[in-house]
């Protein structure tokens, strides 16, 4: 039955993606989806402002579990030059979102055909902004609570793996992220009299090399780790040495209790900065906390990915990456897995990277992400037909 919803499917994900919106901001989005699941007979509404949750329920009591997709877009001009590309200025699907919401759509229409075959719920988690952290809205708006969720899935398709296959792991498959905000303080002065000033640029280069020897001598190194500056703004003018130099970066850790790595950060920088008589101002944001994978969870994915691929190799637990994802709001509350689909299709040829204003993906991969939602939850309720 899915075959016949292909075309549906990929139009679906082309309205999303000529029609981009940041996060908090998907009010034409969430319209889309109330609109769609209203009409294949879910029961939708509105959640953390511009999200979305829909609940299916079978005719027979049974567990309880959450199937989410993200919404939002980036801010990043489309250079892709697709017949459907964003008709939104400088905001583009560029991580496959549009792909995500079509998939579960799809899914749930053809899970809702199925409902008096189901033993339990299923709750369709449609959430707002996660490239800045949304989920946190849908679980202060007690999402879990108030569905009685058991356990969760999510899937991301995913342009390093190639159409075709899926990856899903055990334990820790994405890296917790926060965001650092650094000010060095120092005496601004004329650039030829430099024993004068405090000279705030100088001593942030000595902080950036300083803080690269975290993750090499002061934590293990089977831990994954890394330090990124990606931001450097200070002075307007050759010969003014200026006030003060502000950094801004990322810190991810891929390991359990990885936030030590914060306070070993604020000791370098504290360290160089009497060092030198400067002062400063750090602030840490938290992006997301680390997503580990339940293993019986995982399980549960894993043959539903081999009753679609009907190949163990294809069925991989590779993908570990230091990228950041806010399902883990989720998988900290109940157990959860995090599968990546397959979306690289080098003939197309379909290989940018995410995030990049050429990427696209391969809408081959949305079948096989549409079928692993509905197999996932079939597999999860122990479905009967």
């Amino acid at each position: 039955m899915l075959k016949k919803l292909v075309p549906e499917l990929i139009a679906l994900r082309r309205d999303f993606h000529q029609y981009p919106e940041l996060g908090f901001k998907e009010f034409a989005t969430q319209k889309k989806i109330i609109t769609y699941l209203d009409n294949v007979g879910v029961k939708a509404k509105k959640i953390a402002k511009t999200g979305v949750v829909g609940a299916l329920s079978g005719n027979r009591q049974g567990r309880t579990l959450l199937l989410r997709s993200d919404m939002d877009a980036l801010p990043i001009q489309e250079e892709t030059n697709l017949e459907f590309q964003s008709k939104n200025s400088g905001i583009m699907h560029a991580c496959g979102h549009d792909g995500h919401m079509a998939m579960l759509l799809v899914a749930a229409k053809l899970l809702a055909q199925f409902k008096e075959n189901i033993a339990g719920n299923i709750i369709l988690a449609f959430q707002p902004n996660e490239e800045d952290a949304g989920a946190h809205k849908m679980i202060e708006e007690n999402i879990i609570e108030d569905f009685k969720v058991d356990a969760a899935f999510g899937c991301h398709l995913w342009n390093q793996l190639e159409t075709g296959r899926i990856d899903i792991c055990d334990g820790p498959a994405m890296a917790a992220s926060h965001y650092f905000y650094l000010t060095v303080k120092g005496v601004g002065g004329h650039a030829g009299f430099a024993h004068e000033s405090i000279d705030p640029i100088f001593i942030s280069s000595h902080i950036i090399q300083a803080v690269q020897s975290i993750q090499t001598r002061q934590i293990n190194a089977l831990d994954p780790a890394v330090i990124m500056f990606t931001s450097i703004h200070s002075g307007t003018n050759t010969t003014i040495i200026p006030e003060k130099t502000v950094l801004q970066g990322s810190i991810r850790f891929l390991y359990e209790n990885g936030e030590d790595i914060l306070k070993k950060f604020e000791q370098v920088v504290n360290g160089i900065c009497n060092l030198h008589g400067a002062g400063y101002e750090l602030e840490f944001k938290k992006g997301n906390d680390m997503l580990s994978n339940d293993p019986s969870v995982a399980e549960v994915v894993r043959k539903a990915a081999f009753s679609i691929l009907k190949d163990e190799k294809k069925v991989t637990a590779d993908i570990r990456t230091m990228a950041g994802e806010d399902f883990s709001e989720f998988a900290a509350r109940v157990p959860a897995a995090f599968a990546f689909v397959g979306a690289k299709n080098k003939s197309q040829p379909i290989v940018y990277p995410h995030h990049h204003p050429q990427f696209d993906l391969d809408e081959d991969a949305l079948v096989l992400g549409s079928e692993l939602y509905i197999n996932v939850a079939l597999n999860y309720l122990k479905d009967i037909f």
